[in-house]
C-alpha cells in the first residue's frame, strides 16, 4: 500500500469524517465504496472534490474516509473539509487559497434544539380564539 501522506478531521452537523491521503490516481474509499456509489448526485461529488479543484491536485491522490453520524449532505461537507485540512497538513503554501475558498471553516450551524410547550425549535401551538 502507499505511503501515507497526511491525515485530517472534518466535522459539518452531525457527521464526522476521518481523512486519509495517499500518493495515487485520484480513486476514493468512502466507508469501502466508491465515491459515486457513495455520492451517487454530482452535486455532492462536487463538494467533496471542490478543494482538489482549488488547488489544481485533481487525480494526485487517493482518498481514504471513514465518515459517520448525520445525513449525505453533511456527510460530504464533513469530508471536503477534511480533504482539505490534509492537504494543507502537507503543503501549507496551499493554505491561503483553500482559506480565500472557504474551504478551511468548519460550518457551525447545527439543528437547533426544541424548547418545551413548542412543536419544534420555534413553532408554537395554533392559537385558538374561541
Amino acid at each position: 500500500m502507499a505511503r501515507l501522506l497526511a491525515r485530517g478531521t472534518g466535522r459539518r452537523k452531525e457527521a464526522v469524517a476521518q481523512v486519509r491521503l495517499y500518493h495515487g490516481t485520484g480513486s476514493f474509499n468512502l466507508n469501502g465504496r466508491s465515491l459515486e456509489g457513495y455520492f451517487p448526485t454530482p452535486a455532492r461529488r462536487m463538494r467533496v472534490l471542490e478543494p482538489f479543484r482549488t488547488v489544481n491536485a485533481e487525480g494526485r491522490y487517493d482518498v481514504v474516509a471513514k465518515v459517520e453520524g448525520g445525513g449525505i449532505s453533511g456527510q460530504a461537507d464533513a469530508i471536503r473539509l477534511g480533504i482539505a485540512r490534509s492537504l494543507v497538513f502537507m503543503d501549507p503554501t496551499l493554505r491561503h487559497d483553500l482559506k480565500r475558498a472557504g474551504l478551511l471553516t468548519r460550518d457551525a450551524r447545527v439543528v437547533e434544539r426544541k424548547k418545551y410547550g413548542l412543536r419544534k425549535a420555534r413553532r408554537a401551538p395554533q392559537y385558538t380564539k374561541r
